[in-house]
Formats: structure tokens, sequence, C-alpha cells
């Protein structure tokens, strides 16, 4: 009996994947441990392995599908001494149906229907098509245009118009392959309706400036681009309005005084030892020092590295700082485990691998996921100072500005330092005020006298 290959949950809260590559085809020989696609999720794209030996029989999910539930079967593998005729009716169980007439290919078929948002109840075969993502389209006279959910959507996202595609699925319903053609040769108006759909958000949430009536002549004018919004968009979204709704954000502030922190890299990276070419083995800089004070901050106040949970505060034995690092199209947290622990140029290296990887999307679910605080720096961007959100379940983030030369008072005399202004966002639920107070005093304390961070 051929073997299931399902979409894999690469995360615990994992629902969906896109199939982003096959880098098997069928009839291919497969054995445990071979890569056989690569998944994108909302931060990554990982690399998926055969765990049983046999040959790939079908591939029932194409390349390039997105929102392709957990367990759903994407391939059928062949066991030895099976052949092609074995494959009649496997893996159906798991593909779920799309509304419509059902004869013809029904793994095609099952290719075709999106799943379900996580939120809808479960509905069973045969109940009005309500959670399709779009209602079918019907042509000036009132005839239905016989689609599949996948291809209203792709038809939607891409400015399609269904009435323009002859459909070859059963009783020439529209199906992906149909779209793909269309949009390979270019064929397929554009359907006239998306602009004045897309009109109607804008006219609900424009508060101040340009009037209602300004605003719509714009999108009558097709002067903007509506770019649909990807999982990591998504993610983020769901994820920080969450937090501003559910965590009370407090706010405190400090300036550090970065002379004897500077002096110290700059001695640190004059030290490193070369290889052969020349080249250092590392290079340190100010936020790998930021990252090891704030680890280093929360050893002395361990009250402080805390998460909030409605059974009891979790006490973290270790401080796993994440650090924001921007990507194309967002931002992604990978952490430094036991960063108190680790010495600056372990703390060096591992943040620009995770950070090389981070913008490849190469990161490992373990690598971003969890952690007990956050370091957010904005300075090299010359922001001087500003608040980061919480991203739960930590309890703190710090966001850091840039080193700037201000004037101080030293010794009641007039002077010039390089300071930095750091805020840090707590969630008053686990950190009170007077608890973030000593930890930014306790941060304070190793970024000015940074020669503690080597002891």
């Amino acid at each position: 009996m051929p073997i299931n290959i399902l979409m894999p949950a690469l995360s615990p809260t994992m629902e969906e994947g896109n199939l982003a590559k096959w880098l098997v085809k069928e009839g291919d020989q497969v054995a445990p441990g071979d890569v056989i696609a690569e998944i994108e999720t909302d931060k990554a794209t990982m690399e998926v392995e055969a765990v049983e030996e046999g040959t790939v029989g079908k591939i029932v999910v194409a390349e390039g599908t997105s929102g392709v539930k957990v367990n759903e079967v994407i391939a059928l593998l062949l066991e030895e001494g099976e052949d092609a005729s074995a494959l009649e009716g496997a893996g159906s169980a798991s593909a779920p149906k799309a509304d419509g007439p059902s004869s013809g290919n029904g793994a095609d078929q099952a290719r075709e229907a999106p799943p379900a948002p996580a939120s809808s109840p479960a509905v069973e075969v045969g109940a009005p098509a309500a959670a399709a993502p779009a209602p079918a389209p019907v042509t000036a006279s009132g005839d239905r245009i016989f689609s599949s959910p996948l291809a209203r959507r792709l038809a939607q996202q891409n400015g399609l118009d269904l009435k323009a595609i002859k459909g070859t699925g059963p009783h020439g319903r529209v199906v992906k392959r149909d779209i793909d053609e269309a949009l390979a040769k270019g064929t397929g108006k554009a359907a006239p309706a998306a602009a004045p759909a897309a009109a109607e958000a804008p006219k609900a949430a424009v508060a101040a400036g340009p009037s209602d009536e300004q605003i719509l002549k714009l999108f009558e004018e097709g002067s903007y681009e509506l770019v649909p919004h990807d999982g990591m968009r998504k993610t983020i979204a769901r994820r920080l309005t969450e937090s501003k709704q559910s965590v009370p954000h407090f706010y405190l502030s400090v300036d550090c005084q970065l002379d004897a922190l500077l002096k110290l890299r700059s001695q640190l990276n004059a030290s490193a030892p070369t290889d052969k070419d020349g080249k250092p083995a590392y290079k340190l800089s100010v936020n790998d020092m930021v990252i090891k004070a704030q680890a280093l901050a929360l050893k002395a106040v361990p009250a402080a590295n805390a998460s909030w949970t409605d059974g009891g505060m979790l006490l973290h034995k270790h401080a796993d700082v994440g650090v924001a690092v921007a990507i194309d199209g967002g931002l992604i947290t990978p952490i430094i485990r036991r960063a108190e622990e680790k010495t600056l140029s372990v703390i060096s290296t591992e943040m620009k691998d995770l950070a090389t990887r981070a913008r490849e999307r190469k990161l490992k679910p373990e690598e971003y996921q969890g952690g007990t605080t956050a370091v957010s720096n904005l300075g090299m961007f010359g922001i001087k100072d500003f608040s980061a959100v919480i991203n739960p379940p930590h309890a703190t983030i710090l966001a850091v500005g840039t080193g700037e030369q201000r004037a101080v008072v030293k010794d009641g005399a007039l002077a010039i330092a390089t300071v930095m202004t750091v805020t840090l966002s707590t969630d008053h639920r686990a950190v009170d005020g007077a608890l973030g107070a000593q930890l930014l005093q306790a941060f304070k304390g190793f970024i000015e006298n940074p020669m503690s961070m080597l002891v």
C-alpha cells in the first residue's frame, strides 16, 4: 500500500505552510534522510527529509502551492514491488474535497481546495461552501462561472478575470493550472471589480488628511499598488496586535555613556587573533556588548527574568536573548541562548551566523522561538530613542538608540560624552516599575563599566 507523505509540522504552532519546491520528481527513488522538498513557514524555509524508502509514485501538491495544512497528503510513496495501479484511491482520505462536481481527477480537486481557516468550525462534505475564500463569480447574464476556491483566490491576487479564462477541469471548471497557464501566456483581462473593491478600505479608514473623494479619485486613477499580505506580515500583525491589546506595557528610559565601552571594544577587536589571510577571528559590535550586558543584568536581577502565565510566574534560569533582525518583508528574532555564560567573541560570531541565515530564511524554529527577553537596536539608523512592543512570552524588550556625542555634566562642569538612550518595555504584570528600574540600573552599570562583562 502506498505511503502517504504528509505536510510536516515544522514548529509546535505551525498550522499550514507553503510547498516552495520539490527536490524530487515522480519515479525517483528516495531513502530515509534524502531531502525531498522545501517548505516555507511564515519565518523560514526548511528542508524536508524522507523517512521511508521507496519510489515517488505521485506528487499530490504542486510546488508553489500556499496554505497547505499540516498533515495534508502532499505526495505518495510506492513501496518495493508496487506499481502505479496501487495509487488508485490512495491518499484521498486526508485530502479536502473541492466544491462543485465530483467527477474528474480527484487528486487535482484535492490540490485546488484551500485549507479552512484555523478559526472555522469543521464542515462536513456536502455542507454549503460558505468557507470559500471568495464567492463564485457570475457572468453578466447571472450564470455561475465554475471555479475552484484556489483558482478564485489566485485570480483575485493576480488581477485576472475568470470570465476570460477557459476552464479545463470537470464540466469546464477553472482550476489552478488554468490560472497558471493564463499567467504564463499573459492572457486574462484585469478584473474590473478589483479597484472599486479595494477603494472601500481607505474610504472607511481615513480620519484626517485628504478627503474621501480625493482618496477615491486616486484609486480610480490607479495610482496605487495593492500588495497581498504574506504569511510573515500576517503573523507579525497578529502577534503585535495581541501583545498591545493583552499586555500592559510600561516604559522606562535611561541614558548610558559609551566612551569606556567604545574604547574597550576597539582594544578587543585590535587583539583578535587572525587567520593566515589576516582575517580576524571576530569583530565585536556595540550590539554584541548590549546583548551581553542585558543578559548579565537579568542574571543580576533574576526576578525580572520572568514570564507571566495565568497559573503562575515563570522564573527563567538563563538569559536567552532574542535580537530583532530586519529581513525582507518583516523581521525575525533569533535567540542567543544562555547569553550570560558566553564570551563577547562567541556572542558576536553566533549573532552574525544567525542574522545571515535569518535573512536567507534558513533558521530552524528552535533558533527563533522562545527566549526570555529581546533587544531591538535601531541605533545604526540614527534613531535617538523609541519604545518597542513586547514579544510574548517575554516580559521585557530593550529598545536601543544611537550613540551620539552630547553635552553632559561631569564633576560640576560641562563635558562631551558619547551617550546612548535605551528604553525598556516591560509587561507590568510580571515586571513592576521598581523591578524594571533595577534591571536598567544593572544594565547601565555593565555598559558604563564594560570591563565587568569580561570577568
